[in-house]
């Protein structure tokens, strides 16, 4: 456990602008979810490559009084197959330093955005406070503007051919006294027209998005070589689902359910390595390494990327948990953009949001400050191949906001960045928590590791003994020479009778904040 203080509550999360404002409402009386909320409002203005008006999210509300719910806001496909011959798609190249990833950008690459439809859903069924105090930190950043710190510089230089690819994002993404320069570190970045429309958005309610001028401005913009239309708009509906639950030793995880893929991918992960237990290396690298790559596998033959495939749902049944166990024990196995916001107040009222903008499509929406999602030109999201997707349903996602509650009341709510990289992040630190009994920030901070394609990747810090017999067993590897936002960024807090703690992952920059015990 790490230290626990007593508090008003605590968030983990990827910015500290983005932590005050959890913490202003904390300190002013609100709950985990009025928190969880002005955080998400200020990121968009902190961490505005990661949180958009224009994508969408998941949050996983876990109240001290009544049922769990995941709310599901995330993007979804037009409404009808394309007939266009000429879409504004087309690939760019992101450059993370050891590789440049294609990505697919353009007007065609937007899906149904539902982060606005999410911040309202989660306002009526769950805030205190009234919204126009919740953006209030919000419209603070809007009108003075945030300076990047080094991480959302770098973030800004990785995908910058896309907030380079249009006059319009050039024009609203530049440095300070430049005109065609992205902003760098300590440069400050003002996004007042995104203000503008989040003001707007707290006036006028979800309808002036979905239905009314933000929903015509789509119209209009989607009209030049996109593919959405009124009528995909005014379908939109944020989903409450129960979470999946799953129990792993002494602990039961909650987390992000189908259609979705991350949650579960995670649960079978959990689900195999309890059926390995009595191996001798329950929980360790070489243990894990295996239990990923499978994990891979069964992602694979069960087409859990395709939410309507009948298979995916039979991926944790027991018998198909004991098939894919005895393929370990059996074989040597030799071989995106998303932010996470993590709350819990003084009470024990637990919030886990995550929320991705894709990279953005590199354009800007009218006069609006939004620039929309790209999760049709994400290739992960769309296994079927570009525009092949089953109309109007929702893009499966990696994201798995989650909690894990302990026997002995102990929570802790936690969830990450980083596309395919989330549900190992997340399964490594459950199994630190769980099996090797690290506090928080140690299970947080410990060396990670992942394997994707019979490629094993090793952040630094493993004992040489360890690090030898994984690589025997991992010919095809990749060693870093720091620990790296790609191995993802962690962000969680914990809460017990005697008080909450946090911790946010340094890979991604992450921070933790508390609030005092009765407010400010």
């Amino acid at each position: 456990m790490s230290n626990l203080t007593p508090s008003g509550g605590t968030v983990a999360c990827g910015h500290p602008a983005t932590a005050a404002a959890a913490v202003e409402m904390l300190a002013d009386g609100g709950n985990a979810y009025d928190a969880a909320l002005a955080a998400l409002c200020a990121a968009f203005f902190a961490e505005p490559v990661l949180a958009s008006p224009g994508g969408g999210g998941f949050l996983l509300a876990a109240p001290a009084v009544g049922k769990p719910t995941l709310y599901d806001f995330f993007c979804q496909t037009p409404g009808r197959l394309p007939q266009k011959e000429q879409l504004d798609f087309y690939p760019i190249g992101a450059d993370f330093g050891t590789a440049v990833q294609e990505f697919h950008i353009g007007r065609a690459a937007v899906a149904v955005p539902g982060v606005v439809a999410g911040m309202f859903a989660m306002h009526r069924d769950l805030c205190r406070m009234p919204l126009q105090r919740i953006i209030e930190p919000a419209l603070q950043l809007a009108r003075e503007g945030v300076r990047l710190n080094r991480f959302q510089a770098e973030v800004f230089r990785i995908v910058a051919p896309i907030f380079r690819a249009t006059p319009a994002a050039r024009q609203v993404f530049r440095a300070e006294g430049e005109t065609d320069q992205l902003p760098g570190e300590q440069d400050c970045l003002r996004l007042t027209a995104l203000g503008e429309t989040l003001q707007a958005l707290a006036e006028h309610g979800e309808a002036y998005f979905y239905h009314g001028d933000i929903a015509q401005q789509f119209v209009r913009f989607c009209g030049q070589g996109g593919l959405l239309d009124a009528s995909d708009f005014a379908a939109y509906r944020v989903e409450r689902r129960a979470p999946l639950s799953v129990p792993y030793r002494n602990t039961r995880l909650l987390t992000n359910p189908l259609p979705s893929s991350g949650g579960t991918l995670i649960a079978f992960a959990l689900q195999l390595l309890t059926e390995l237990d009595g191996g001798g290396d329950v929980g360790g690298r070489a243990q894990l390494a295996r239990v990923m790559a499978m994990t891979g596998q069964a992602r694979k033959d069960a087409g859990l990327d395709d939410p309507l495939h009948a298979d995916a749902i039979r991926l944790l049944d027991a018998a198909t948990v004991r098939q894919y166990a005895a393929q370990i024990r059996q074989r040597v196995v030799c071989a995106r953009g998303t932010t996470h916001i993590s709350v819990v107040d003084g009470e024990g009222n637990g919030a886990s949001l995550s929320v991705s903008n894709g990279e953005g499509c590199g354009d800007m929406l009218g006069d609006t400050g939004i620039m929309p999602n790209n999760m049709l030109g994400e290739e992960d999201l769309n296994p079927r191949g570009f525009h092949h997707w089953n109309p109007g349903t929702r893009i499966t996602s990696m994201m798995a906001p989650s909690l894990v509650r302990f026997a002995d009341g102990r929570q802790v709510m936690l969830g990450s960045g980083g596309s395919n990289r989330i549900r190992t992040a997340i399964l490594q630190v459950i199994v630190n928590l769980v099996d090797h009994g690290m506090t928080l920030d140690e299970a947080i901070a410990a060396p990670r590791l992942h394997v994707e394609n019979d490629l094993l990747s090793v952040e630094p810090g493993l004992p040489a003994g360890e690090l030898e017999s994984l690589l025997a067993e991992w010919p095809n590897y990749h060693l870093w020479e720091a620990p790296s936002l790609f191995f993802g960024g962690v962000h969680a807090v914990e809460w017990q009778t005697s008080g909450t703690g946090g911790v946010g992952d340094l890979r991604r920059s992450g921070v933790s904040a508390t609030a005092r015990p009765g407010g400010a």
